[in-house]
């Protein structure tokens, strides 16, 4: 299709226009990749440049993120936890995937990881290297949750609690990932695990420096019988948290590569600073 020569707006303008208004309108899927450069300009019967122009705008709107050699992709603004599983199996088609996480415990983050590490397993996916850092909190110290809704106190027994589910899900993606390099299907892996004096209250993963997944926890009142006894506290909901998909662009000036640069700055910054290796 040619754009309409009687519209006074620049080329570049009328083709993000009809882009923008085929995402809006579902024609392409959340997910789901545009045609290539070439494809484009053909259809619209501009220069590549002009489509280039087009996309960057998208781009800088939200609305689609561009993969190095991958092409570009219509955004999945906002996502359930559920929604980080494909973005994992991408991640895992590089040759080296390094996966950073903060967050309460990696509990998602274990679950998440099984399909594409079976498709490992399988020959499905062959990277060289797998590098996964865990930054959790100290739960040896009073933290502010848990803790009992009867005056907010502290409770070691809700800290113990919170410290089995983060061993338990660092140890399963430990014994997962590092075998892979023990069977001779990696050429190397490693899972590394860090805490820090703080409560976390959000969840952070980022994937081969490229991706960002942020959500805050919900907090909820949960009764429960811990250690043999009835107690009322204030939990974090980690498989109810809303994650917000940021990408980094080509060009580095985009809003995505600015979030992706400061995420992962902030997460480097407390692993090299103030993290220490302690069992949770």
């Amino acid at each position: 299709m040619s754009l309409d020569p009687n519209d006074e707006r620049p080329p570049y303008l009328q083709v993000s226009s009809v882009l923008r208004a085929e995402i809006l309108t579902k024609k392409f899927e959340p997910g789901k990749q545009l045609p290539s450069g070439p494809e484009l300009a053909k259809r619209f019967e501009v220069a590549r440049g002009t489509v280039t122009r087009a996309l960057d705008m998208l781009r800088d709107e939200g609305l689609i993120v561009t993969r190095k050699g991958s092409g570009s992709f219509v955004r999945e603004r906002t996502e359930r936890p559920v929604g980080l599983r494909p973005h994992l199996e991408m991640a895992f088609a590089d040759p080296h995937v390094t996966v950073d996480f903060a967050g309460f415990s990696s509990e998602t983050l274990h679950s998440a990881m099984q399909e594409p590490l079976d498709k490992i397993r399988a020959g499905r996916l062959r990277p060289e290297s797998i590098e996964v850092r865990l930054l959790l909190p100290d739960t040896t110290a009073p933290m502010a949750v848990p803790t009992l809704v009867d005056g907010l106190g502290d409770d070691p027994v809700l800290r113990d609690r919170a410290r089995d589910i983060a061993l338990t899900n660092a140890a399963g993606i430990r014994h997962s990932v590092e075998v892979l390099a023990e069977l001779g299907l990696v050429e190397k892996a490693s899972v590394n695990v860090k805490v820090y004096r703080a409560t976390s209250l959000f969840k952070l993963y980022v994937l081969n420096r490229r991706d960002v997944f942020f959500g805050f926890y919900p907090l909820r009142e949960r009764t429960m019988e811990v250690a043999g006894e009835s107690r009322t506290f204030y939990d974090v909901t980690g498989k109810d948290a809303t994650l917000f998909h940021h990408a980094a662009g080509s060009d580095g000036e985009s809003m995505g590569s600015q979030y992706v640069q400061q995420a992962t700055r902030w997460f480097e910054s407390v692993w090299t600073s103030i993290a220490y290796e302690r069992e949770t």
